[in-house]
């Protein structure tokens, strides 16, 4: 390492221990074990470009120990970034664009949200999942368009977290060359040495997976960290593991290659020892060394220098292909084609009973249509879910232009691999499971939700009416725990057009992810449903009389049901407005002439139907109303009969309303 290197590592190191001396919260300990192989990756092979953050081809790099964010806020400072070192000073503190743990959109340069561990190590085989298909799809003799690594930072607790090992296994498979993990090997936890928990060979199991693993023995060592780096680029057809022997906390005489350097401030006295240790200033707090400026400021001229090459490159493949440069402002614009709503086909339905997965996959082949950047797939339930593009191939190692991802058994990597997808830029992501099965899912699909992202999930088997498979397997709280997640929009459509309209909604919304909860039994096709799902609840039927007595309030395979039971009310003498409530979150943004016109405040008498747990449900009800719910498992029998016995019947809904009217 040469003189200007140690300036700019150190520098490194001590805005990271600044920072968090300062904020009095905070990890010095792998900014400062690990700011030699953060420095190196930036400084001799990311391609970037701190003026254009999301230019398309650059290379991706993913902070998957995101506690250890201080480097990354170093070095985005550090090569002009729109990230002064103001904000680097107000770490940790309200309003500031260094908060605690990375978060994208919020700091220029961050490319995912990361913190929960193993969660940016799945998010980055998406992202190269995406670099190979889009390359596969624009790129021509001469034209490299897209072609960039995806590089991973990741920490003994990135190994431990099962979802590293579900992506990394995924990514063996599918031979991604150009994913390159950097494993920050320090044999840490807050608890301890690894020696505690984590004593087997990670080299050996990501072999295993089908990756290249190259060691380190000397995390401070530039050169070796480059020529490590360098063979891994070289591998074409595996992933690559780089396992970097680093010393947590680096410099500090009393914590270097402790627990207490992990997630904790140095403390002003270890502090200064550090900074006497590594011969740096003892003053002042946040010192750059003007070399160091000069130095980042020229590497930031060659990247931008770079970037505008590319542009020329892109220039020069519109005039020569200019239909392909054209898909690729429609796959880049995510914005839907006008004439989308209007094909005919999203609505037409044979008149018979269908199931709403099935209804589903007959939209999804012709939305692939129109929207040929569709990407996504099962974890290993294509022909139960439905979610087969028919006509866009299987995308493997060997055919990367396919559509069709085979996800295999790996719910929860597979939620974090459809982030990925998305944040890469170009895609529109899907990904499909049982409804039961998203508690695998739910750390993925909350960090979805936190960053805006437009993936779409499509949860099927949605009910106890799954019937013989029996409570493991019969969604009961699930309903609850997605509309429990902030800026997720959750739909439930009851029939063909329902569902078509819940597809047309999934994908105009760009701020958030939506899922579709999908029945496997087959439900008839009722009248009145279409386009006016989209304000997520309307009438669609309206009581026989000039005020309505009850308003009967059903989502999904229960909305049948409520009809039906409507018509037996009215014969009765009772006046019944039945509502379709296929979107909770979409209704209630609405404004409150809509929300009054369908729910009048006047009508107190109500009743929700939902064979889910009726949590949430109780701002509907009013003072008069009830839920017809399921708050306890379901049980193993033919789907009608467990439907029957928990009470989902249409004379079940007569009982309970003529009580109401009592």
């Amino acid at each position: 390492m040469n003189a200007i290197q140690e300036k700019a590592v150190n520098t490194i190191r001590f805005l990271a221990v600044d920072a968090i001396e300062k904020a009095g919260s905070g990890h010095p300990g792998l900014p400062m074990g690990g700011a030699t192989l953060g420095y190196t990756l930036w400084t001799q092979f990311l391609k970037h470009c701190p003026g254009a953050p999301d230019w398309a081809d650059r290379d991706r790099f993913v902070l998957s120990a995101g506690h250890g964010s201080m480097l990354l806020y170093a070095l985005l400072n550090l090569f002009g970034y729109d990230l002064p070192l103001e904000e680097i000073k107000n770490f940790r503190q309200w309003g500031s664009m260094t908060p605690g743990h990375p978060e994208f959109s919020h700091t220029p340069g961050v490319e995912t949200t990361t913190g929960p561990l193993g969660q940016g190590f799945a998010n980055a085989v998406g992202m190269a999942i995406a670099e190979r298909r889009l390359a596969a799809e624009f790129n021509r003799q001469g034209y490299p368009l897209i072609d960039h690594y995806t590089y991973i930072y990741a920490g003994d607790g990135c190994m431990m977290e099962g979802i590293s090992s579900e992506a990394a296994s995924l990514a063996g498979h599918l031979k991604l060359g150009k994913l390159i993990c950097l494993y920050d090997d320090n044999k840490i936890t807050i608890d301890g040495s690894t020696d505690l928990t984590f004593t087997e060979d990670v080299g050996k199991r990501f072999e295993a997976y089908g990756w290249q693993v190259l060691k380190i023995k000397e995390g401070n060592r530039v050169e070796m960290i480059a020529e490590a780096i360098s063979e891994a680029r070289q591998e074409i057809n595996r992933p690559s593991l780089v396992m970097v022997r680093t010393e947590i906390g680096y410099g500090s005489p009393g914590k270097q290659g402790t627990a207490g350097a992990h997630g904790a401030p140095l403390g002003s006295e270890e502090a200064i020892e550090t900074r006497k240790k590594l011969n740096w200033p003892l003053e002042p707090e946040f010192y750059i060394p003007r070399e160091v400026y000069g130095h980042f400021n020229g590497l930031k001229q060659t990247l931008e220098a770079r970037k505008k090459e590319w542009e020329t490159l892109f220039e020069d493949y519109r005039r020569e292909y200019p239909d392909l440069a054209e898909r690729w402002n429609d796959w880049f614009s995510d914005k839907l084609p006008d004439n989308l709503k209007e094909d005919q086909r999203l609505w037409n339905f044979e008149d018979k009973p269908l199931a709403t997965r099935a209804a589903s996959g007959q939209a999804m082949q012709v939305l692939a249509e129109y929207l040929p950047n569709m990407i996504g797939g099962s974890a290993d339930l294509n022909s139960s879910t439905k979610t087969a593009l028919k006509a866009y191939g299987e995308f493997q190692a060997d055919n990367p232009s396919g559509n069709n991802i085979h996800f295999g058994v790996r719910e929860h990597a597979m939620a974090a691999i459809l982030s990925g997808l998305y944040l890469h830029g170009g895609l529109r992501p899907f990904g499909s499971t049982f409804l039961v099965f998203f508690d695998y899912m739910k750390p993925s699909v909350r960090l979805a939700a936190m960053m805006g992202l437009p993936v779409v999930y499509v949860y099927t088997h949605d009910s106890i009416a799954v019937g013989e498979d029996g409570p493991t397997h019969q969604p009961v709280e699930q309903l609850s725990n997605l509309r429990s997640i902030p800026n997720m929009h959750v739909l439930r459509p009851a029939d063909g057009r329902e569902t078509a309209a819940a597809w047309l909604h999934a994908l105009q919304r760009r701020c958030g992810p939506t899922a579709l909860i999908l029945s496997r039994q087959k439900l008839p096709q009722l009248k009145g449903t279409g386009e006016k799902a989209l304000k997520g609840a309307y009438v669609i039927h309206h009581e026989q009389s000039e005020n309505p007595e009850l308003i009967v309030i059903a989502s999904g395979s229960e909305l049948q049901l409520a009809l039906n039971a409507a018509l037996e009310l009215e014969k009765r003498g009772h006046g019944v407005r039945v509502v379709s409530m296929i979107s909770r979150e979409i209704f209630l943004a609405q404004d409150d002439d809509y929300k009054e016109e369908v729910l009048p405040s006047s009508v107190d008498r109500r009743l929700i139907v939902e064979a889910a747990l009726s949590m949430g449900w109780e701002s509907f009800t009013c003072s008069k109303g009830e839920t017809i719910g399921l708050d306890y498992f379901g049980a193993s029998a033919p789907g009608p009969v467990v439907m029957e016995r928990k009470g989902f019947s249409v004379e079940n809904i007569i009982k309970r309303a003529e009580a109401l009217f009592s």
